[in-house]
């Protein structure tokens, strides 16, 4: 895993502009602690920093291919690189190193753009063409790895986290009304980000800058297909596909781990990962695996809408059955109190959306994660591959003319702006719905429950996950940690996405498949524990000092610009041990939005 960034102009020479690739790539060193370079041509300039994962002494990058005089910056896993090297040797190609970024290199030189479609994994990259004068930007099926992008004069500057952008002169934190409606509505579309100006290559898509302009292009989405397969022939195929995907993505010349939380996702990944570890180096392998808690945890944990039960005795109980080398991160409450470890996300994240004490809690298991493994393996987007989430499964959700989480984290949660900036949020919501709704792949034979859990799916796949995927990706990279999702292979989200709902619940319950799958690989009490979501601290220590930061966030001129006090105000006057989740999570908003207009000084063109 690794950061990317760099630009390709017409109109300047950009070997002139050392300085500037420089501090650009500088940006991203957490994500590449490891090691870093740059490459200047006349009308490109490229950076890398690595964390060194596969071939540590090869796969050094930028990394270049003489023969067809092009340069790649590239960051992920691809996890069929084995395969594509024993092609592409068949076609007269040679390797000097062992990595998946020769052969990403390789493969565009043998087959273009058109090499995407032949990639399997989670990767942002960028190519740049010498002899067409052509840079190529692709990003991954899923999305998995960010990659954001922004004119300069003559061309273009991408990334893979804005902050290196705005390292360039020419492109500035901005945010407008438009960016306030992004970050805000908690719809997450994907191209518009909060940054006026900077927009992200779609998942599944690729990005062509010549002297003819920009073009963009999807060379994957989800599509409707029949389903011909009964039950029993579904759950074997389901075990199939996720057992491939576990398989495909324990390839690492540096420690691995993975995390396990007690629930049905990280249980069954966690059996097949430690399955076939034990078929590679012997039945005494173990597989390390983590869970996260807090101090007071067991005492005060009070269920609410997102969590139905205390976690670490699942995990730690799951580790037992597995046989795994468990270990419970224990943090303090007060800890993610911290100013610095609080602004450290803000700025890892690069924007005011986050999630507070859970952001943080991830942010420092991620850290103590990484005093011993630098990869991890979770067990992200299950419940939109399956239907874990209750809009699948609640009447109102099913009848909503709104995107189902709306439902869930309500207007609690996003932070009531203030309205003299009349940004009509209800309105952009509507017509983001509308949209999204039209871009839904329908089979012709669909019943109205179908048809509308086929809605649910698709909105739950290219929205919902894609805001899990950046906090993943941001907080873990952050601490220099490689992430790899295995649920989000995409032969496997396919497949499932086109698998009828009455095979998906076929046992009454959430996540049947998977259960169903699983069995075997768990023990009973995970296999049919109800969902739950990541933990949340219950300290009224933590409310309190959280009340005391939004106090001292609205204190300041821009904050009250932004937020609107007056409904605000409640959620600081409720005593700290009745504050209810939605109303502390409007009061962690607060505070990050006035760590992360303090970090960027973003223009607010409003």
């Amino acid at each position: 895993m690794c950061g990317i960034t760099g630009w390709a102009s017409f109109r300047h020479d950009a070997r002139t502009q050392a300085p500037v690739i420089e501090a650009m790539t500088a940006t991203l060193t957490p994500r590449g602690p490891d090691a870093g370079g740059v490459w200047l041509g006349e009308h490109a300039a490229i950076g890398h920093r690595r964390l060194s994962v596969i071939d540590l002494a090869g796969g050094v990058q930028p990394m270049t291919d003489r023969r067809s005089d092009t340069v790649l910056s590239y960051s992920g896993e691809v996890y069929n690189h084995h395969q594509l090297r024993l092609e592409l040797r068949g076609l007269g190609h040679e390797f000097r190193t062992r990595s998946d970024t020769e052969v990403v290199l390789r493969a565009y030189a043998e087959w273009g753009e058109a090499m995407a479609d032949r990639l399997e994994g989670m990767f942002a990259f960028a190519v740049w063409d010498e002899r067409a004068r052509r840079l190529l930007l692709v990003r991954d099926r899923l999305g998995v790895k960010p990659l954001y992008w922004a004119a300069v004069d003559g061309g273009l500057a991408f990334a893979s986290e804005p902050k290196a952008l705005f390292a360039h002169p020419e492109i500035q934190p901005r945010v407008d009304a438009d960016g306030l409606r992004e970050a805000y509505s908690l719809l997450f579309n994907t191209g518009p980000t909060v940054w006026s100006g900077v927009r992200e290559v779609e998942p599944g898509g690729l990005l062509v800058l010549d002297r003819d302009g920009v073009r963009e292009r999807r060379y994957w989405q989800l599509e409707a297909g029949a389903h011909g397969d009964d039950q029993d022939t579904t759950v074997e195929r389901i075990r199939e596909l996720v057992g491939t995907a576990a398989r495909s993505q324990l390839e690492a010349d540096v420690p691995l781990c993975s995390l396990l939380s007690g629930g049905l996702d990280s249980t069954v990944l966690t059996a097949l990962l430690a399955d076939e570890l034990r078929l590679r180096e012997g039945q005494d392998a173990r597989i390390r695996s983590y869970a996260v808690d807090y101090s007071d945890q067991a005492s005060r944990f009070t269920g609410d809408v997102l969590r139905t039960g205390h976690d670490t005795p699942f995990a730690t109980e799951a580790g037992a059955f597995i046989g795994t080398d468990h270990s419970t991160v224990v943090l303090d409450p007060l800890a993610l109190l911290d100013p610095e470890h609080r602004k450290a996300v803000v700025v890892a994240r690069d924007s005011p959306i986050g999630v507070g004490d859970m952001d943080t809690s991830l942010y420092l298991l991620f850290g103590e994660i990484r005093r011993h493994s630098t990869v991890a393996l979770s067990g992200e987007a299950a419940d939109e591959v399956f239907g874990g989430y209750p809009w699948f499964h609640h009447p109102k959700a099913l009848a909503a003319d709104t995107f189902p989480w709306l439902l869930v984290t309500g207007d609690e949660a996003a932070m009531p702006l203030n309205p003299e900036l009349d940004l009509r949020i209800g309105e952009f919501r509507a017509d983001t719905y509308r949209s999204a709704l039209a871009a839904v792949p329908h089979a012709g034979d669909e019943t109205p429950a179908e048809h509308r859990q086929r809605e649910l799916q698709h909105l739950s796949l290219t929205r919902w996950l894609r805001q899990l995927l950046h906090r993943k990706d941001r907080l873990s990279m952050a601490q220099g940690l490689e992430v790899r999702v295995p649920y989000c292979d995409h032969r496997l989200v396919e497949y499932a996405f086109n698998t009828p709902w009455a095979l998906k619940s076929h046992d009454g319950r959430e996540k049947s498949l998977l259960r169903a799958a699983g069995t075997g690989l768990a023990p009973e009490s995970v296999l049919w524990r109800p969902k739950n979501h990541y933990p949340a601290t219950h300290h009224p220590d933590y409310n309190r000092g959280l009340q005391s930061m939004a106090r001292d966030a609205l204190a300041t001129e821009q904050v009250r610009a932004l937020a609107d006090e007056t409904r605000i105000k409640p959620s600081l006057d409720t005593p700290p041990d009745q504050l209810e989740w939605g109303h502390r999570l409007r009061l962690e908003r607060v505070v990050d939005l006035a760590l992360w207009l303090d970090h960027h000084q973003p223009e607010l063109a409003l």
